[in-house]
């Protein structure tokens, strides 16, 4: 009865060891086969992944296997259909252009790519310009307004009718029957603010910018700056509407002379590429021009005329309220006594431009900080207008050099 009792017993632990056993058995299988489902969608990504590194390779061997292109320009369109181009291997040959070409490409002038076997037109091209003419157009607006900008009011007024108002109200000058000015010089000596005001007519203006120096249209091969010039202007009517500010003008736009050299000839065609463009036969669309020199006196009679610049305004040294406004202008951020009299400030700054008096007002925070302090008094205003003026009498003790 007991060794029955005893195998009863052993059966039982040995089939609760089996059933664990399996168990553990199948839940081993389970993480296995997770596993190895892991395995396969990791196979499957890397598959994939293969296959499209395959087809970027084969598409990359297609385009090394195709042949290269030609580049050229169009001269003229023929009435059936056909095209006369000039390669930039120097022949100029007639061709047949491919069904899917634009038609804005089809243009004379236009730049196109031609079949390396065929020369058909089976490509058009986008504008080709220097890296340096599309970097003259200004991206970051210029942070000077018209507040900024003190004794000028005439002269701003002008510059807003000649330049703003045909851009923000085109349709007064409809009705009215007149053409509206398209270009304006500003003359006058140098820091009465010609460049600021451009730089404010660019932030008030939600036009296109183009700042040129004119010395950049000289260059030393000849038709070069020609080039340029044509290239810019057709960089301003594509940005249209636009505002083109050519700063010191005389540098290309001088008096030509019966006897000049070389250079002076280069300079001469440049000239009158800008004469061309700025009153030719093709018209200059939606673009003003704003151009400043300091010696209008040599400037070449053709530009002067009306046509090409319509308006000449000139920047003279400021009054004395003039120069008291752009005093105030200067200070309006510094850390300024009480007692400063603006009035005494202007008296004593006779003759000072603009920018005399900014370097006026940059002085006299220098002699606070010579001094040690944070404050700017009187006294360094005055010892300021002394030493940028070149003034010899001093009126005022010199502040204490705390580097003495």
């Amino acid at each position: 009865m007991g060794m029955t009792m005893t195998g009863s017993v052993t059966d039982k632990d040995n089939k609760r060891i089996n059933d664990a056993y399996l168990s553990s058995y199948a839940q081993h299988l389970e993480r296995k086969l997770r596993a190895l489902e892991t395995e396969k969608q990791i196979l499957h990504a890397e598959r994939a992944r293969l296959q499209q590194e395959l087809h970027s390779l084969r598409v990359e061997l297609e385009k090394m296997r195709h042949p290269p292109l030609v580049a050229a320009t169009i001269v003229d369109v023929l009435p059936d259909g056909r095209a006369i181009v000039r390669s930039t291997t120097g022949p100029s040959f007639v061709v047949y252009v491919a069904s899917s070409i634009p038609q804005k490409y089809l243009q004379p002038g236009s730049h196109v790519a031609l079949n390396q076997r065929t020369f058909a037109i089976v490509e058009g091209l986008p504008v080709n310009r220097e890296p340096f003419i599309k970097n003259m157009e200004i991206e970051e607006v210029p942070n000077v307004t018209y507040d900024d900008i003190g004794g000028l009011h005439e002269q701003i007024r002008e510059i807003r009718e000649t330049v703003e108002l045909p851009l923000l109200k085109p349709e007064l000058f409809e009705k009215v029957g007149i053409e509206p000015p398209k270009g304006i010089l500003l003359t006058g000596p140098p820091g009465t603010g010609k460049t600021l005001c451009a730089k404010a007519v660019a932030h008030e203006t939600k036009a296109t910018f183009i700042k040129v120096i004119a010395s950049e249209f000289v260059q030393k091969f000849i038709g070069e700056g020609a080039r340029i010039v044509r290239e810019i202007f057709d960089l301003a009517r594509e940005k249209a509407p636009t505002i083109m500010f050519i700063d010191e003008l005389d540098a290309v736009g001088s008096r030509r002379l019966d006897i000049a050299t070389s250079g002076d000839r280069e300079v001469q065609r440049t000239l009158m590429q800008l004469l061309s463009e700025m009153d030719g036969f093709e018209s200059r669309g939606n673009v003003r021009i704003i151009a400043a020199t300091n010696r209008p006196d040599i400037l070449d009679p053709a530009l002067l005329r009306p046509g090409r610049f319509d308006r000449i305004i000139e920047f003279t040294l400021p009054n004395l309220d003039g120069r008291i406004e752009i005093f105030k202008i200067h200070t309006r951020n510094m850390n300024i006594d009480k007692d400063i009299d603006f009035i005494k400030l202007g008296e004593l700054s006779e003759h000072a431009t603009g920018a005399d008096i900014k370097a006026i007002t940059t002085e006299a925070g220098m002699y606070a900080i010579r001094a040690g302090r944070t404050k700017v008094t009187m006294d360094d205003f005055i010892n300021a207008i002394e030493k940028v003026l070149h003034k010899t009498s001093r009126s005022f003790k010199a502040p204490v050099d705390i580097y003495a």
